[in-house]
């Protein structure tokens, strides 16, 4: 199968379903997130599955860009941020610490320098600091935050404003989703937010054998109790940290195939 390109499943609540169907991936992630994770899965052993591609967040425009005069550093805490800058300015010379490595690779190629703190907030601020960075800075990021960067800075003796680029709408499951939900075959579903990890189970009924892989405890503990019979959490809070668990999460997977979730 060529990079970027994978089979989507067939809907396992058809007549011919059987319960030896291996398990079905279901990437609720918006794009471009979404096909770069799979194209990065397939290079994994046993990462060429079925895929039910369905976003249970939509990734909307809001606001405007602030004045950059005497901006020493950009921050961004999503690769959503980066784009939304890149399309509001032609400024490629202030640098951007990053939350982690697929943000600092966004920024990078949007044609900025780019410092990735390879896990999350916290490891942000740390790194910021640890490197005696002098601000101001500016955070551009989405309408809910993990946490209030701009304002520990300012707290810290950096200073720093933040600006909203773009909100997260919540979209429900498309039929295909619900159905491998409802199915015999297991079912993988990595969540790569909290708050996307409380949307894939907003009006949706859970009776298939699901594997959750988290990309933090913080996005594990938004998955109900009982809704999933394994919860796999990524060892950092990153895109490779979720690729690094997917062997095990597989392994849940497999184990799990033929089962049918006790009610």
């Amino acid at each position: 199968m060529h990079p970027g390109s994978y089979h989507l499943a067939c809907d396992p609540t058809s007549s011919g379903a059987a319960l030896t169907l291996p398990p079905i991936i279901l990437i609720t992630r918006p794009e471009p997130g979404a096909s770069r994770f799979i194209a990065a899965l397939q290079d994994m052993p046993g990462g060429d599955l079925p895929v039910v591609l369905s976003p249970v967040l939509a990734i909307e425009r809001q606001g405007t860009l602030p004045d950059l005069t005497g901006v020493r550093w950009l921050i961004f805490t999503s690769q959503h941020g980066v784009f939304r800058f890149s399309e509001l300015s032609a400024r490629r010379d202030i640098p951007a610490y990053c939350v982690g490595d697929t943000t600092a690779q966004a920024a990078e190629e949007a044609g900025m320098r780019a410092i990735s703190s390879a896990g999350d907030a916290g490891d942000l601020l740390a790194r910021i600091a640890a490197d005696g960075a002098q601000g101001p800075m500016l955070h551009l990021r989405g309408a809910h935050a993990a946490a209030d960067v701009a304002g520990a800075l300012t707290a810290a003796g950096i200073p720093a404003s933040e600006a909203v680029l773009y909100a997260q709408r919540p979209v429900p499951l498309n039929d295909k989703a619900l159905g491998c939900l409802t199915g015999s075959a297991p079912v993988i579903a990595p969540v790569f937010s909290p708050r996307s990890a409380a949307a894939l189970f907003e009006n949706a009924r859970v009776t298939a054998p699901l594997v959750i892989l988290a990309i933090s405890p913080a996005a594990a503990d938004r998955v109900p109790q009982g809704a999933a019979q394994a919860c796999i959490v990524a060892d950092r809070p990153d895109g490779a940290g979720m690729l690094r668990a997917w062997p095990e999460a597989l392994a849940e997977a497999y184990r799990l195939e033929g089962t049918k979730r006790a009610q």
